[in-house]
């Protein structure tokens, strides 16, 4: 009998005992990857039997992330971090790292007691831990003081680790020439699907390179420029790369800063979705978009039937806008969420909406209208919409103004069981017999930026769109 350690997939060879033959005959049977038993062979030829019992080397030593740490920190000589160091111990006494893998969260900001913030030296530190770690899927580093030399850090550690899919590096001090730095990482990683840059004043320049990196780049699923002093040529360029790109599947490009009113960006936005058949999830907030864009955009959808959530809040679009919205919810067959919030579409806004909604639309799952100069009458049109329209399950409409008969229909609507509490942000409440409406914490990113560190509400409530349009494990 032989025992060898092995770690390849299982398989079991058998062999045929015909003591006719002179020659082996063998056949190949699969075993379960967890079954102890890793190999069984049967030597036969003629009388001679020979088998040999082959089993899984059992490896169930766990990573000691916190030592491996410890002794980093001594080694180069750099002061333990007693945030990360707290992190990593928490990670060792987690079951699922030796399983599905982990995500190290190690956020700067929401915590009882202030902690001591990451630096560009502290991570060169984690880095030389993580840089083998498999089971390391995830790094969330918002909210830390991680500038261009951070980046340095982290973007040779992105091209020698090849498990990390998720990078959260939001709201550093990540400027152009970190943005360079990780953007060229990204040309040569295989294993990054979610990339967070939020924040990070990487401007004009910087956009170009993730823009590159669109062209190259056949792993990264979801981006997120926002907030990131994007400005015109970058956004062009971004569009550009998506008309040929085939994996990004959300961006968010929100906040630009742009200084013309002709809405170029959204011009060739749009030509960009006319051919895009991948791109699921798009973030146009604050793109000072007015209603030509909107008819653009509109243009393009059409000819789409790939994009399931769009977001166009905070812009300027009104009521003329939105019918050009209504008009393609006629006819669209794939949008699953709309956020309008904060734009001026008042009740007439609302009235094209519920026209589509009442009668056309059957694919329409989220529509958010939050505070947008809409008063009873366009309210009472949308409550008539849930009504008839039994696949429209989230609205969010907080922040309009509410008569009596808006807050009574809506206070039926969810009293009658056909809108869940937890898919709207209001909720009904009399006063001396009167409906009224209160505000909860409910909506479609409620906690994009920032969450509670003592939930309020469930995640599936204050962040709908996630569990709507999910684009990747690591959201």
């Amino acid at each position: 009998m032989l025992f060898l350690p092995v770690s390849v997939t299982p398989v079991l060879h058998t062999e045929s005992c015909n003591p006719l033959q002179t020659e082996p005959v063998f056949t190949v049977m699969q075993i379960p990857a967890q079954s102890p038993l890793l190999v069984l062979l049967l030597s036969c030829h003629n009388d001679a039997v020979t088998l040999c019992f082959v089993f899984r080397q059992h490896t169930s030593v766990r990573p000691d992330l916190h030592l491996h740490y410890v002794q980093a920190c001594q080694k180069s000589g750099q002061p333990e971090n007693p945030f990360v160091a707290h992190v990593l111990q928490e990670a060792d006494k987690n079951d699922e790292i030796c399983t599905k893998g982990i995500t190290l969260k190690i956020a700067g900001n929401n915590h009882p007691v202030p902690v001591q913030r990451v630096t560009d030296d502290d991570l060169g530190v984690l880095a030389s831990v993580l840089r083998h770690a498999a089971f390391v899927k995830g790094l969330d580093l918002a909210y830390n003081v991680l500038t261009d030399d951070g980046a340095k850090t982290m973007a040779t550690f992105l091209q020698e680790n090849s498990s990390l899919q998720y990078l959260n590096l939001m709201f550093n001090d990540v400027g152009t020439s970190g943005a360079e730095l990780i953007s060229g990482a990204l040309h040569r990683n295989r294993s990054l699907v979610h990339m967070r840059m939020t924040g990070n004043k990487i401007g004009n320049q910087g956009g170009m390179f993730f823009a590159s990196v669109l062209q190259s780049n056949s792993t990264l699923q979801k981006l997120d420029l926002g907030d990131c002093d994007l400005g015109l040529k970058c956004l062009i360029a971004i569009a550009t790369a998506l008309t040929q790109n085939k994996s990004l599947r959300a961006i968010n490009l929100n906040r630009p800063l742009l200084y013309s009113q002709e809405e170029e960006t959204t011009v060739h936005i749009a030509k960009m979705l006319k051919g895009n058949s991948s791109l699921v999830e798009l973030h146009l907030s604050k793109h000072e978009m007015k209603n030509f864009g909107v008819e653009r955009l509109c243009e393009a959808l059409y000819e789409n039937s790939s994009l399931r959530y769009l977001d166009l809040s905070c812009n300027k679009i009104t009521s003329d806008g939105v019918k050009f919205l209504g008009e393609l919810l006629k006819r669209n067959q794939s949008l699953v969420i709309l956020d309008l919030n904060a734009n001026r579409i008042e009740d007439a806004g609302a009235t094209y909406l519920s026209e589509a909604l009442s009668v056309h639309n059957r694919t329409l799952q989220a529509l958010s209208v939050v505070s947008c100069s809409i008063s009873g009458k366009g309210l009472t049109a949308l409550s008539n919409a849930i009504k008839a329209n039994m696949i429209l399950s989230y609205i969010y409409i907080w922040g309009n103004t509410f008569d009596e008969d808006a807050c009574m229909s809506f206070s039926e609507l969810i009293q009658m069981g056909r809108l869940n509490p937890n898919c709207t942000d209001v909720a009904p409440y009399e006063v001396d017999g009167q409906a009224q409406l209160a505000e909860l914490s409910h909506g479609l990113q409620r906690e994009y930026y920032w969450a509670p560190r003592h939930r309020v509400v469930a995640d599936s409530a204050a962040n709908a769109s996630l569990g709507l349009v999910a684009v990747s494990e690591y959201l």
